[in-house]
Parts: structure tokens; C-alpha cells; sequence
């Protein structure tokens, strides 16, 4: 039984070599629906058990779609000429997040919900992306989740001899702090308002995307930008209007200073 620590890492147990990122990315999805079960259970959800479900369906086929429509983007060339196997296998979480986030609004829409239905989903999302992260991380080049060469010294060879930003370990971290941020901000005397915590989750993240893309070694730009930061880009013009709010609230309270 072989247990090296070698990037990629693809432990032999019992004579067979594991994919660990294929069990990471698994575990992400069930760890963050089994997280999401708990805190509704421990939740006052006001939101009805049906029109939960029709959400939680319409999350889902919008993250389908777009996770793969976006990651197709990134690299449009090389993914069609590599055929429809390659464009149905590839996926990114850019993509599922706001492709998740359209067919929620539009599954309200077509329900009558009104009511906001981001936050209960906020921390078992980021959760899942730490874990599934940290599978990315494990394998290397093999995923296009590592950063260009860098000389500084947490640069790490993720298995082609270059020393490089190990962007999957970024984003772990990041995780981590906006994980504990906003389970403080829940756990505020003077709540937010109802959604403001996811909103300010995907924010977050699509800023810090927007951040990091400029240190992948990404083939396929426009203007200088790759697929990821556009995503980012309509992200925020999504959220304009509380971006503004927010802006006119740190605002007030500098003055009052």
C-alpha cells in the first residue's frame, strides 16, 4: 500500500490507484447537502417544503447548464475540437454558481415565491468548495486549477517540475476565512437582511476569482480577460443595485465618524 505524497497524489490502496479528486468532489456534494439538511432542520425556513424542492431543482439544472457552458467558454477552440465528450465532462464552479443562481430566480418567478432563498444555502456551498478545492489541489496539472510559474516561496511543483501558484490552496484558505466571516455575520444580535449573507458570498468569491485569474495560465482571453472574469463582471452588474447600497451604507457610517 503505497501512501507517498506526491503531486498529482493517486494513493495504490489495496492494489488499486485512487482518484482522489473524483472521491473529493463527490464527498463536496454530499457533505454540503448533508450541512444544508442541518441547518434547515435547526432553521426557522419560511419558505414552504415544495417550493424548497422546485428551488433547489431549478439551482440544480441552472448549475448543470451553465457549469459546462462556462468551462466550454474558457477554452471554446480546444474544447470543440476535442468533441461533445470533452465539453459534457468539462465543468466549472463559476459557472454552477451563477447558472444556479439564474434558475432560482426564474423557478420563483414561475412559483410566486417571493421571499429570499440564498442563505440557508450559503455556508454548505462554501463548505463544498473548500473540500472539493482541496481534491483539485491533490491533482495537480491534472486539473486546471494550478497557477503560472512563480519564484516566490509557497510556489509548489504540482507535477510538471515548475514551481507554481497553487491557486486550489488559495482558494482553500479563502474559503476558510469567508466561512468563519459569515457564520459570525449569522450568528450577529442585529441580522442582516433575508438573502444578504448569499450575496455577499458571491461577492466574495467572484471577486477573488476575478483576482486569481490573472495568475492561470489561461490560453484563451478577450481584451485581455478571460471567460471566468466576463462571468465575474456580469456577476456584479447582477448585483448592481446592492453593491450600491452597500457602497452608500460604509458611506453613512464613515460620516457620522
Amino acid at each position: 500500500m503505497d501512501l507517498s505524497i506526491v503531486i498529482p497524489y493517486e494513493p495504490i490502496l489495496f492494489g488499486i490507484k485512487v482518484n482522489l479528486h473524483l472521491v473529493l468532489e463527490y464527498a463536496a456534494f454530499f457533505v454540503a447537502f448533508r450541512y444544508y439538511v442541518f441547518l434547515r432542520k435547526k432553521a426557522k425556513d419560511t419558505i414552504s417544503s415544495n417550493n424548497r424542492l422546485s428551488i433547489i431543482i431549478g439551482a440544480i439544472f441552472g448549475a448543470l447548464f451553465f457549469s459546462r457552458f462556462i468551462a466550454f467558454l474558457e477554452n471554446p477552440v480546444l474544447h470543440y475540437s476535442q468533441g461533445w465528450l470533452s465539453i459534457l465532462n468539462n465543468k466549472t464552479i463559476m459557472g454552477g454558481l451563477f447558472g444556479g443562481l439564474i434558475g432560482v430566480e426564474l423557478i420563483k418567478k414561475m412559483i410566486g415565491e417571493k421571499q429570499s432563498s440564498g442563505d440557508l444555502f450559503t455556508l454548505p456551498i462554501i463548505l463544498g468548495i473548500i473540500i472539493g478545492r482541496i481534491g483539485c489541489f491533490l491533482a495537480g496539472i491534472k486539473e486546471f486549477t494550478y497557477g503560472t510559474a512563480t519564484t516566490s516561496f509557497w510556489g509548489m511543483d504540482l507535477g510538471d517540475g515548475i514551481n507554481r501558484h497553487p491557486i486550489a490552496l488559495y482558494e482553500v484558505v479563502f474559503g476558510v476565512i469567508l466561512f468563519i466571516f459569515i457564520m459570525k455575520l449569522q450568528k450577529n444580535r442585529n441580522p442582516l437582511p433575508s438573502g444578504s449573507l448569499f450575496k455577499i458570498f458571491m461577492l466574495s468569491y467572484f471577486l477573488f476569482r476575478f483576482v486569481i485569474e490573472f495568475i492561470k495560465p489561461n490560453e484563451f482571453l478577450l481584451l485581455g480577460l478571460s471567460s471566468i472574469q466576463y462571468l465575474c463582471l456580469i456577476c456584479w452588474l447582477y448585483y448592481l443595485k446592492t453593491i450600491y447600497k452597500a457602497i452608500a451604507y460604509v458611506y453613512k457610517k464613515l460620516h457620522l465618524l
